[in-house]
């Protein structure tokens, strides 16, 4: 009686040979179907993941580049000169801004907007240096040197400008212009595709004149003072001799 309880309770203790054999293998085809299933969805996944991360860099770029140039000041070079410190080419833009950022005491800063390479290819950075008055006749080369690199886009991602003044006409380039434009356009494309990104965006500019300009269309240069002030003059004398008559 004893042995042969004994013996029953052995028998439904624990598994046979052939019931772990069997529970093995349907454990192996699960985690074969699961390893199947992640191999598909989780390339997908890091895509998805990389997309957002590079659409969300690319966005702090465009809003930082946007600030910036939303901040540009009408500042001459010198004080012989009238027109504002800008320089703007297709790839690049030189513009003078108040100062920001850590350890930065009050006053102008000069920013540049461009393209530079380094050991993973083109990238595009952002440099300053103080601003102080050129010396006349000099060049902006000549003249800045360029510190502080923080670098904005990488490759495959390339910036490009463009420029619109109050007539909305895009041009490639503003050179030794009397104002500022007043917006410019801030392309991304992807390099390897030439594809234009749709976060692609258009930066106003807030001071397009200089702040002593009183003038609607904003024409307010050294050549049409000259001009007005011999009329004003005559007006002038024309009333004072009516006065004594």
């Amino acid at each position: 009686m004893t042995d042969a309880m004994t013996h029953r309770q052995a028998r439904e203790g624990g598994f046979t040979l052939i019931e772990a054999i069997v529970a093995l293998a349907l454990m192996g085809l699960v985690l074969s179907a699961l390893a199947s299933i992640t191999a598909q969805w989780l390339p997908n996944w890091n895509r998805g993941v990389g997309r957002i991360q590079r659409d969300e860099a690319i966005g702090t770029a465009l809003q930082r580049i946007a600030a910036d140039l939303a901040a540009a000041e009408y500042v001459p070079a010198n004080r012989d000169s009238r027109r504002p410190l800008f320089d703007g080419s297709e790839l690049s833009i030189t513009f003078v801004r108040t100062a920001m950022g850590p350890n930065v005491g009050p006053g102008l800063d000069v920013v540049h907007l461009g393209e530079t390479r380094d050991r993973s290819g083109f990238v595009a950075v952002r440099s300053r240096a103080r601003f102080a008055p050129l010396p006349v006749g000099s060049t902006l080369s000549e003249q800045l040197h360029f510190g502080d690199p923080v670098v904005l886009l990488h490759e495959p991602f390339r910036l490009s400008f463009a420029y619109a003044g109050p007539d909305r006409a895009w041009k490639s380039s503003w050179r030794n212009a009397e104002r500022l434009p007043a917006m410019i356009r801030l392309t991304i494309r992807d390099a390897a595709s030439q594809r234009v990104l749709s976060m692609s965006t258009i930066a106003p500019i807030h001071a397009e004149v200089p702040s002593d300009c009183t003038r609607p269309d904003g024409n307010c240069n050294d050549k049409d003072d000259k001009q007005n002030a011999p009329d004003n003059a005559g007006q002038t004398v024309a009333a004072g001799q009516r006065g004594r008559s």
